[in-house]
């Protein structure tokens, strides 16, 4: 903990420099705070602290309920009072005419330095957050009902889907209906605990897959003759017999883990085709592409600092639980009378989840974050939502036309939202009387703070901060500490907080060499705005080395049968062949990571 409130103290040195005013008092009110609370003040309500900070610059003053826990003088919290002054009115709270934009970027990096740091929460926190999971889903479930006793939700919703997805929804309809999708394995862990190569082999399928015209003779096997070969054959087994997706808690922060459900095997190889399928066939539409987007958040970083400038037109609002609230009804609503998609949805589902003390549940919700669905599905439900709460601020009925003329304005990332400001009420109200849930504290649209899919504006200038993610190392053991700390000390230096870059750089350099090189160098090096550092000449390229310490991978072991090698053969894109010319004998994630010190270039 002592390391942290060292870097701590780095960050507020620098942005004293920058902002030209004391931090002094502020360090030891750290220090103070730290030793009564522990690494929870700078992990929970550091963060808690800037989140209340940006509520400020949204409403345009400091009222009494911000900041609790914290002293006040006038109108503004002591502590980081001379920041803070820089930003507010020191007597009336109110936001300055002109605030500087340094002192906003300052106060939220002291703020969220910590925020990400990937620790294990307490039992009580990741057992609190099981509860909710659940609770969760008993309210997707009521939320559900009354939709459906609703007399025109259903009507409504299938319409608006129609209008901006008929021919996507079709389309993938049409793929489903005449088998021509394409199932793959996904990277990750799976219910059945199968990794890597074993996956081509897994022989378990279900009856549901089944009668929805997932084959298990065209999808477990490269052909019917293998499938009639194999005496063991598929185990086929009824829904009463599928084991249910694993809930398990994955680091998020400190006040709450991630809750995610681990899904089968052979679900995930059904769910990656589809997802493939929706998410190509919208990244190939001119017009969907400029509303939704899976893999490129440049574009909302773009709109959100366009909002946060001074026309301020655009709102950006954060869900709350997102994919846990999207619920069957919704997909449903969404996929409408397309049939054999929504039989394939539906088959590749997995509708029970074991939570750690509360035994197997049957779930409301579509799916949980782990299904390869979850992303592509929400999203188009999102969207659906957000244009009819656009429809009912408008009056006047959605059609395609007036649909195109909110590109640019109108766009979803998974659950980060951009709207019209002048439509942002309606559409608040519309997301949550479908059951969604807006995160109030992470939505903004008065004021000139914006934040969208990792990017944070005021007043159209990036206020971004960088996070720790691990502790600081202190052997050349710690190798992903090192390959995070390397990378915090070298956003640090770009950001210009270069004592905090200066005090990383001892900490790394006493256990690897810590040459400055390019981002392009094979090594671990410091970067700089100078040029890369030359310590010898290779005698036989006559190119300049660095000794630098270079990250080394070592996959599983994991060996896979001869039809499953053919099988793994058929399912692989591209024309380009396997970049591992060891692929069948070793696949998955890496288990093992370790230093080596060697020469590389230094560009």
């Amino acid at each position: 903990m002592k390391s942290h409130v060292m870097l701590l103290g780095r960050v507020l040195e620098d942005s004293s420099i920058q902002c030209r005013t004391s931090t002094t008092k502020d360090l030891n009110t750290i220090l103070s705070r730290v030793e009564n609370e522990g690494l929870s003040f700078l992990t929970i309500t550091l963060p808690d602290f800037g989140k209340d900070f940006e509520r400020g610059l949204d409403q345009g003053m400091v009222t009494p309920d911000l900041f609790p826990g914290f002293r006040r003088k006038a109108g503004l919290p002591v502590f980081l009072g001379g920041l803070l002054g820089l930003v507010f009115d020191t007597t009336s709270g109110v936001l300055l005419d002109v605030p500087s934009i340094e002192a906003i970027q300052c106060v939220r990096q002291v703020c969220y330095l910590f925020k990400r740091l990937e620790l294990p929460c307490s039992s009580k926190r990741v057992t609190a957050a099981f509860d909710d999971y659940v609770e969760c889903d008993k309210e997707v479930g009521i939320k559900a009902i009354a939709l459906g006793r609703t007399r025109y939700a259903r009507a409504d919703f299938h319409r608006m889907s129609n209008i901006l997805f008929s021919e996507l929804l079709s389309e993938v309809n049409y793929l489903v209906y005449e088998g021509l999708l394409v199932p793959k394995h996904g990277p990750g862990s799976t219910a059945d605990r199968l990794l890597g190569n074993a996956k081509y082999d897994c022989r378990s399928w279900t009856t549901r897959l089944e009668d929805a015209g997932f084959y298990s003779g065209e999808y477990l096997y490269t052909s019917w003759s293998h499938f009639a070969e194999d005496e063991k054959g598929p185990i086929y087994l009824e829904p009463e017999d599928e084991p249910p997706v694993r809930v398990v808690a994955v680091p998020k922060t400190l006040k709450a883990p991630r809750i995610i459900a681990i899904e089968p095997t052979y679900m995930q190889y059904v769910q990656q085709a589809i997802k493939e399928a929706l998410v190509e066939n919208i990244e190939q539409d001119d017009i969907l592409n400029k509303f939704l987007g899976f893999t490129d958040q440049e574009v909302n970083r773009t709109m959100a600092c366009y909002g946060s400038a001074n026309s301020r037109s655009l709102a950006t609002l954060d869900l709350s639980e997102a994919s846990d609230r999207v619920s069957t009804w919704h997909v449903d609503c969404l996929i409408g009378n397309r049939t054999h998609l929504g039989i394939a949805v539906d088959a590749c589902r997995s509708a029970k989840a074991e939570v750690p003390g509360h035994g197997i549940i049957a779930l409301n919700k579509y799916a949980s974050m782990g299904s390869a669905l979850t992303f592509p599905l929400e999203a188009m439900v999102f969207l659906t939502v957000v244009f009819l709460g656009i429809e009912s601020s408008l009056k006047t009925p959605m059609t395609r036309e007036l649909f195109k003329s909110f590109i640019g304005k109108v766009r979803v990332y998974g659950d980060d939202i951009i709207v019209p400001v002048e439509h942002v009420q309606s559409v608040i109200s519309t997301l949550e009387a479908f059951g969604l849930k807006v995160n109030a504290r992470k939505s903004f649209w008065t004021g000139k703070f914006r934040e969208s899919c990792g990017g944070d504006y005021y007043d159209g200038i990036d206020v971004s901060v960088v996070k720790a993610r691990t502790d600081i190392p202190t052997s050349r053991k710690h190798v992903r500490e090192i390959v995070s700390t390397v990378s915090l000390r070298n956003q640090m230096y770009f950001a210009g907080f270069w004592r905090t870059a200066d005090y990383l750089d001892g900490k790394l350099e006493a256990v690897i060499p810590f040459p400055t090189t390019w981002p392009e160098s094979p090594g671990l090096g410091r970067h700089t705005y100078l040029d890369y550092e030359i310590q010898r000449t290779c005698p036989n390229l006559q190119r300049p080395l660095v000794k630098a310490a270079v990250v080394k991978t070592v996959l599983p072991y994991s060996r896979v049968s001869g039809h499953g090698a053919l099988l793994k053969y058929f399912l692989k894109r591209g024309d380009e062949p396997f970049a591992d010319k060891n692929h069948l004998e070793r696949a998955g994630r890496p288990e093992v990571l370790s230093i080596k010190l060697r020469y590389v270039t230094p560009y």
